[in-house]
């Protein structure tokens, strides 16, 4: 899938392989919140992010409207992929909204407002997925945290 955001000209390629899992690995936490970790790499010139995989925390506090997840032994598998692939990077972050939509909440606003403002985060620019679900539909919302602003890719 290609995401695109107009205004600021960046987009998102993710195959559909990897949305579903982290779709399914989101819905197994029914009725709480679950997240976990982007990896992908940017095309050269910046304006392309390839997702390629997610890491799951190990540890994490959730509820059907909060999801915290601890970054304890996440440095050792961002470690793995960079020396597996140098392209291969922490891009951003993904989280479900069971029974909501996918759409930012103050607390993920600052989520990710404190992640780009990181000294060790290496990317300026991190992106958010909420996966928004109930019975009926599932929806997928992906921002971008740009020059102090958040952005969604339609």
């Amino acid at each position: 899938m290609t995401y695109k955001n107009k205004e600021i000209g960046l987009i998102i390629n993710v195959e559909n392989a990897l949305l579903s899992n982290i779709i399914d690995i989101g819905i197994q936490h029914y009725p709480n919140e679950f997240g976990g970790f982007l990896i992908g790499h940017y095309s050269n010139n910046q304006t392309q992010l390839n997702i390629t995989d997610t890491i799951l925390p190990n540890k994490y506090k959730a509820t059907p409207y909060l999801f915290e997840r601890d970054t304890i032994g996440i440095e050792d598998k961002l470690r793995n992929y960079y020396n597996e692939n140098p392209q291969k990077y922490y891009v951003g972050e993904w989280h479900t909204h069971p029974n909501n939509l996918p759409i930012p909440s103050g607390t993920d606003i600052s989520a990710i407002t404190s992640i780009t403002n990181h000294e060790d985060v290496s990317i300026s620019n991190p992106v958010m997925l909420i996966i928004g679900y109930n019975e009926a539909k599932i929806e997928l919302g992906f921002y971008v945290q740009f020059k102090n602003k958040l952005y969604r890719y339609e």
